[in-house]
């Protein structure tokens, strides 16, 4: 891939800003929305319960994961698109600049990790794993979703990441999202063992 392609798509997609990046947000609201809200229902959400969505984009399912949980943070490197997330979900979230291997929580502090399209963004998978088991309380569940044909690997290596990082009872399947071009969708369910 070329280096100007890669920039483009970095701007869009990977870290948006600018012009492109407010692009990738529509693309992203519009095309992520299904899987976004789909991952919400799988991930069973409790409103005792402390949810964590890193990469949120422009905030589908976060707002989603805020109508079912008792708290609800958003983790995303882009500055536009922790804006637009504020925009759709006012103070029902917290917001903060962040990454999967850098989400800024406390060791067991959250019961549900979701992240939708954004695992073949994390430049460093085991580190990002580690973080999101890190962060998840025993028992705690990371249910993840990507476009298929996006992976940088495949989504049983994935689960096998995922079983590195210390995850157990893990689940993956793939989804074909409604819409008119949708991508077929590889999902991941995981736990973190019970103390």
């Amino acid at each position: 891939m070329s280096n100007s392609l890669t920039q483009m798509l970095e701007k869009t997609f990977g870290h948006p800003r600018g012009l492109l990046g407010r692009f990738g947000g529509l693309a992203m609201a519009y095309g992520n929305a299904a899987t976004e809200l789909r991952v919400v229902e799988l991930a069973s959400i409790e409103s005792a319960e402390t949810a964590l969505v890193v990469g949120p984009g422009p905030g589908v399912g976060l707002e989603a994961a805020a109508g079912h949980a008792g708290r609800v943070i958003g983790v995303d490197p882009s500055p536009e698109m922790l804006a637009r997330s504020r925009r759709r979900c006012g103070d029902k979230v917290e917001l903060r600049r962040g990454t999967a291997d850098s989400t800024g929580e406390p060791d067991d502090g959250v019961d549900v990790v979701l992240t939708v399209n954004n695992v073949q963004l994390w430049e460093d998978r085991a580190a990002g794993f580690a973080e999101l088991f890190r962060v998840l309380r025993p028992g705690g569940r990371l249910l993840l979703s990507a476009h298929e044909k996006w992976l940088p690997v495949s989504r049983h290596e994935l689960a096998d990441e995922a079983a590195a990082a210390g995850f157990t009872d893990l689940q993956t399947w793939t989804w074909e999202p409604p819409g008119f071009g949708a991508s077929l969708a590889a999902q991941l369910r995981a736990v973190k063992p019970a103390a």
